[in-house]
């Protein structure tokens, strides 16, 4: 085996020389996939694409995948984010169409931009959500929603890896609404979410809530509905991130893509 130069690295790779970021939906039954599992997914689909992939150095290379805010496992999203680092110049589009095809359905590449200016991390502060609760009918929901957002704080705990944390879900909690109609359409050119369940007893609602450590989940607002107003579905919410990005004046979310970013179907 060659000696190893100091301030070399033991198995140089091609360097990384542009990076795309990416959104991507995931859906149906694919809400139940971890995060992990989407990670390979996006892995196993970039070598059946042929992407010219940057990688690590070392002795165990692994693709330059760069994933920010995951949504949890069970809830589906119209608005995940990776930033793909290659060893060669693509077009945006041309890897949308490549990487959309070789993906299972459920996991489905909605936009991209060539990365420039400040990172993903800093282009997302807040997430948008929509919670549908079958068997809860609207005005209960309104009366319990208006009563948590008429406390200044509603903790609910959480047990973590780590532990059981103290979660404040008022303080991350910007807006929420309940909504009547049965179709509700994402900021930021995010794409239409047509709710399961459209039963009259299927309350719906909306909220945006910022990022917090630990983050606050959609299970974490119900909790404080049930603390607050003892409102609990009887069957389990659905719940789908429509948005992320960085939050205005009005609470609202800008696309952390810009206004460079291409768009394949949603």
């Amino acid at each position: 085996m060659a000696r190893v130069r100091p301030g070399e690295a033991a198995n140089p790779a091609p360097p990384t020389v542009q990076r795309i970021r990416m959104r991507f939906a995931k859906r149906g039954r694919l809400r139940f996939l971890s995060h992990r599992d989407v990670a390979r997914s996006f892995e196993r689909a970039v070598r059946r694409a042929g992407v010219p992939v940057a990688h690590s150095h070392g002795f165990s290379p692994h693709p330059r995948l760069s994933w920010i805010g995951a949504a949890p496992t069970g809830s589906a999203s119209e608005a995940e984010y990776l930033e793909i680092g290659l060893t060669s110049p693509v077009d945006p589009a041309a890897l949308v169409a490549a990487l959309d095809a070789a993906l299972p359905d459920g996991l489905d590449v909605l936009a991209a931009a060539v990365a420039d200016g400040p990172s993903l991390a800093d282009r997302i502060d807040a997430s948008h959500w929509l919670l549908e609760l079958p068997g809860v009918e609207p005005d209960a929901l309104r009366e319990a929603l208006a009563a948590l957002l008429a406390e200044s704080s509603v903790v609910v705990e959480r047990v973590t890896p780590s532990g059981r944390r103290q979660i404040d879900v008022r303080a991350a909690l910007v807006r929420a609404e309940v909504i009547d109609d049965t179709v509700a359409t994402a900021p930021s050119g995010g794409s239409p979410a047509t709710p399961t369940d459209q039963t009259p007893n299927c309350a719906i609602m909306t909220a945006v809530v910022r990022q917090t450590t630990p983050a606050v989940r959609p299970d974490d607002v119900l909790g404080a509905l049930d603390v607050v107003a003892g409102l609990r579905p009887p069957v389990p919410a659905k719940a789908t991130r429509m948005a992320q990005g960085l939050l205005d004046h009005r609470g609202d979310l800008a696309d952390p893509l810009g206004s460079d970013r291409v768009t394949t179907r949603a």
